[in-house]
């Protein structure tokens, strides 16, 4: 290249070398403060939704008996942890050959005691006392009452006492229990679930021959007790399609 005259050789356009760039630090404090509280606000909103607005769904069950078959509607949005444990138990086998130990007609059916497996007559002293190793709290829902067909969770002690022991033995009320005797129960025994389908079999159950009030064994009472053992064969949890339409319970 000439320039007035003079060559010149080309050479690139050169600058200086800048300086090096300051990197610009990573804000770690601030993206860590804004995981909180998305992580707070999630937490927050996941136990708002489960506590108050998550309505757990019915659950379904067969219940297979020596007299026959009837279908119960569980209520866990009631009754979550009593549902659970009966559920639990239920998929276990442990009601699997259980005696339906306590008949009181116009009153009650009972089942659930492990002492009465595979109904052996010899140990009819101890029927009624059992349980399992799992104890369910008192949960009182307002919407539910010992009416006929309803499912109730038994427990040790009284009105005012043993709130808080309910295990494996449950109950299934045979009339409105209406009088002020009956009406005691409601708010002190948990109601978790109903009969939706074969009402008769259960009322088949109360209809059976029972020893009378004197009747003992062992210096132990077994008043109530079936004569002749009728089985409690087994629970089996079904689907919600599974589950037949429910029908109107009438009373025993």
């Amino acid at each position: 290249m000439y320039f007035n005259g003079i060559r010149r050789a080309w050479k690139p356009n050169l600058v200086d070398k800048p300086g090096r760039r300051k990197k610009r630090k990573v804000p770690w404090g601030k993206i860590a403060a804004v995981v909180v509280i998305v992580l707070v606000v999630g937490l927050v909103g996941w136990e708002v939704y489960w506590n108050y607005l998550y309505v757990p769904p019915p659950v379904y069950a067969t219940v297979g008996t020596s007299l026959g078959s009837f279908s119960i509607e569980l209520f866990p949005a009631c009754a979550p942890k009593t549902v659970s444990n009966f559920v639990s138990l239920a998929n276990s086998g442990f009601y699997d050959n259980l005696v339906w130990h306590r008949i009181i007609p116009g009153f009650v059916i009972q089942t659930g005691d492990p002492n009465t497996k595979n109904g052996v007559n010899s140990t009819r002293s101890t029927w009624g006392q059992g349980s399992s190793s799992s104890t369910v709290p008192l949960e009182v829902c307002g919407s539910l009452h010992n009416y006929a067909g309803y499912i109730g969770m038994a427990r040790q002690g009284n009105q005012t006492s043993g709130l808080d022991t309910g295990t494996s033995q449950f109950y299934i009320v045979l009339d409105n229990l209406t009088s002020a005797t009956f009406q005691q129960l409601d708010g002190y025994y948990t109601m978790f679930g109903k009969v939706i389908g074969g009402m008769k079999v259960v009322c088949s159950i109360a209809a059976v021959k029972t020893y009378g009030a004197s009747a003992t064994q062992n210096g132990e009472s077994i008043t109530n007790q079936p004569i002749n053992p009728v089985f409690l064969r087994n629970v089996t949890i079904i689907s919600a399609a599974s589950a037949p339409a429910p029908q109107p319970v009438a009373s025993c």
